[in-house]
């Protein structure tokens, strides 16, 4: 592993644990040159088992990195942490995999992460369905608000 900071290619490993419920391992390393420590991760290649159909029929390698970008700008000063952003994909991914299927729609997995970030947040949900949705006009945006408000029979009940 070639280190961040000075780009020598000889590090040790210092601790290694099971990260994301062991889907990943986190292994914290130091530079055998300059010995500044850094953080690496593994999780299995999913992108040789799953491709992504994208809007304009072309294909590409599933890049759980991508889900993970977009949500993070979507939880910009929301009280989201990184951790649990990182579980919403994971539980993506699994969905995806477990599906048995080798190609998926992107509009299917913006749809499975849309799902999942409505319970973890509702405001980083509508900024990522804004941007993903290709929100153009106001109405759209009170549309989607007026989705997340409990309906009149469901406040009779509480």
């Amino acid at each position: 592993m070639r280190c961040p900071f000075c780009g020598a290619e000889d590090s040790s490993v210092l601790d290694s644990r099971p990260v994301e419920e062991g889907y990943a391992i986190r292994r914290r390393r130091q530079c055998i040159q300059c010995s500044r420590r850094f953080t690496t991760y593994e999780r299995r290649e999913t992108s040789t088992l799953l491709s992504v159909i994208k809007k304009d029929g072309s294909r590409e390698p599933f890049d759980r990195e991508k889900i993970l970008s977009g949500l993070l700008r979507a939880i910009v000063k929301r009280p989201v942490t990184r951790e649990r952003l990182e579980q919403l994909v994971n539980d993506v991914e699994m969905e995806l995999l477990s599906s048995g299927e080798s190609e998926v729609p992107a509009a299917r997995i913006g749809e499975f992460v849309l799902k999942r970030l409505r319970d973890v947040d509702q405001v980083a949900y509508v900024r990522f369905a804004s941007v993903y949705r290709e929100f153009e006009t106001p109405d759209e945006f009170v549309k989607e608000l007026e989705k997340l408000q409990p309906s009149k029979s469901e406040e009779k009940s509480e």
